[in-house]
């Protein structure tokens, strides 16, 4: 019973952040909104393998993990620098 209540908590803060991520004054604030609704995606795949009984969700669960930081980095990166590729130094002007 406790784990349900744990599987509902969760269900419940991934609601919450999804509604930042829909109206988040900054892209920032959404990045991060959805950098943890990814976290609570997580701990719901672990809760659920745990009342399953189903432990290769363990392994689901760190895949997605990693998918998730990837994903984050990838994103502040396009941010930032406006592409994800490699940029070669040399076809770039100076600002001088």
């Amino acid at each position: 019973m406790m784990f349900a209540a744990a599987m509902i908590a969760v269900v419940t803060t991934m609601g919450l952040a999804l509604c930042r991520a829909l109206l988040g004054p900054t892209v920032y604030d959404r990045i991060l909104a959805l950098n943890v609704f990814g976290t609570k995606t997580v701990l719901f795949i672990a809760v659920a393998g745990y009342l399953f009984g189903r432990p290769e969700f363990l392994d689901i669960a760190l895949v997605y993990a990693l998918i998730n930081f990837i994903a984050t980095i990838a994103v502040l990166k396009l941010m930032h620098y406006g592409e994800l590729g490699w940029v070669d130094p040399s076809s770039q002007q100076d600002d001088l």
